[in-house]
C-alpha cells in the first residue's frame, strides 16, 4: 500500500537548521509532484512548498522562501525539506503529501492531495 513516512523532525534552537525526509513507497514516486504542508498546534494546515515530479520546478510560501529548500531523489523515492534560519513560528507538525496534479501551483484544497504521511514534529525554541 501507499506509504509516506516523514523523519528528521526534532527540537532546534532559533536560527538552527533541520532536514526533513519523506520516504515514499507503494506508488511510482517519480510520477507525482510532492508537497510539504505544516500544521502548528491548534491551527489549520499551511502549505509551504511544492516540487514537480522531475524535481526541476519548485514553489514556496512567502513565510519560508529563502530559508527552506525542497528537493527530491527519485532514485531513492525520497522527498526532502532543508530548513534553515528556523524561527519559533516554524514550530509545527510537518507533513509530506503527494499531489494529484503534476504542478507546483499553490493548492490549499486538501482533497487535491493524493496521500499524506503521518507527520514529523519540529519545535524551534527561542
Amino acid at each position: 500500500q501507499v506509504q509516506l513516512v516523514e523523519s528528521g523532525g526534532g527540537l532546534v534552537q532559533s536560527g538552527g537548521s533541520l532536514r526533513l525526509s519523506c520516504a515514499a513507497s507503494g506508488f511510482t514516486f517519480s510520477n507525482f509532484a510532492m508537497s510539504w504542508v505544516r500544521q502548528p498546534a491548534g491551527k489549520g494546515l499551511e502549505w509551504i512548498s511544492n516540487i514537480n515530479s522531475g524535481g526541476d520546478r519548485t514553489n514556496y510560501a512567502d513565510s519560508v522562501k529563502g530559508r527552506f529548500t525542497i528537493s527530491r531523489d527519485n532514485a531513492k523515492n525520497t522527498l526532502y525539506l532543508q530548513m534553515s534560519s528556523l524561527r519559533p513560528e516554524d514550530t509545527a507538525v510537518y507533513y509530506c503529501a503527494s499531489r494529484k496534479k503534476d504542478t507546483v501551483e499553490v493548492i490549499t484544497i486538501w482533497s487535491e492531495y493524493e496521500d499524506w504521511g503521518q507527520g514529523t514534529h519540529v519545535t524551534v525554541s527561542t
